[in-house]
């Protein structure tokens, strides 16, 4: 039978969680109308989280479990599930339950008054450094000025109606940055607060460097902003070039033409050779992109598949 509900966790050393996970997501999904799946994604875990995984799957068949071949990324891992996924609505939800699982019923109440698209907003979350908030509430509004989507200040905790996942499943880009193409496809969407609690074990995967890399795929993922800024930073090189040129000419001319001395002049050409390597840097990001699409690899392998009648 068909389960009314999927539930999409991807996993990544997230041993310690786990059970607690199942504990309280069981629980919630019990008082929902219809039938449910939980499908937990192994991203490549190094500690026990996949024998964890077997042991709650022979314990309700309820589970099922997609291993990757070897980390891909949380990104991936959302698509990986997404794609088996068969319930009319989908819920995707981190591991560590700061994604509360008592959250849900809200989300389903938005879905069934006529929402395909319903995301988790959150409005406090405890242990957050105050850096943190600042540089996701900058990123966020950096983002909606350089795309022509709208993507909300939420994370990847969201239900989606079946519509929107098969439309969602169509977009096969390798760098993928599933927030922003959930806003892409459109659909009618809103939003539901939460309060996130501390990760229940374990320490958070997202590093500076990873969450950086995560900003940078989403702004040249849905924007070429960058390149016309590059171009623009060019043009206004260039303008003061040519009217540095025009006052030297000017004063040659007037017997006010002094000899420049070499400070100005490593100034000046360190000042272009700086800009030239960043176009020629935004222009590589973008033709790394191309080049990693061109390739056709696919998005994710998959090891092994426990409780799922049909390949991705």
């Amino acid at each position: 039978m068909t389960p009314r509900f999927s539930v999409v966790v991807p996993v990544h050393d997230e041993e310690g969680s786990l059970r607690e996970l199942y504990r309280r997501l069981a629980a919630v999904l019990d008082t929902l109308d219809g039938g449910w799946e939980l499908i937990l994604v192994d991203d490549g875990s190094r500690d026990r989280s996949f024998e964890t995984m077997l042991e709650l799957r022979r314990a309700d068949p309820r589970v099922k479990i997609v291993r990757l071949s070897r980390n891909f990324g949380h990104q991936v891992a959302i698509t990986a599930g997404i794609d088996l996924a068969s319930g009319d609505a989908v819920i995707v939800m981190d591991g560590d339950l700061q994604h509360p699982p008592e959250a849900i019923p809200r989300l389903v109440e938005r879905w069934r008054e006529g929402y395909e698209v319903v995301y988790g907003v959150m409005t406090e979350r405890a242990g957050e450094s105050r850096f943190k908030r600042w540089t996701a509430s900058l990123f966020y509004r950096l983002l909606r000025r350089l795309t022509e989507i709208d993507v909300p200040p939420a994370g990847d905790f969201r239900l989606v109606d079946r519509k929107a996942v098969d439309a969602f499943a169509s977009l096969r880009e390798r760098n993928r940055y599933v927030r922003g193409m959930f806003s892409w496809i459109g659909f009618r969407q809103t939003g539901v607060p939460y309060e996130a609690p501390p990760r229940y074990a374990g320490r958070t995967k997202y590093t500076l460097q990873r969450m950086l890399r995560l900003a940078a795929h989403g702004i040249l993922s849905f924007s070429n902003v960058p390149l016309r800024l590059v171009l623009a930073l060019g043009f206004l090189v260039s303008g003061l070039a040519i009217a540095e040129a025009v006052y030297a000419l000017v004063g040659k001319l007037g017997g006010f033409y002094t000899v420049p001395g070499w400070a100005s002049i490593v100034f000046v050409v360190s000042l272009l050779g700086g800009i030239q390597l960043i176009v020629l840097g935004v222009i590589g990001e973008y033709v790394g992109l191309i080049y990693d699409e061109a390739k056709r690899r696919p998005i994710y392998l998959v090891r092994e598949l426990h409780g799922f009648e049909r390949e991705p």
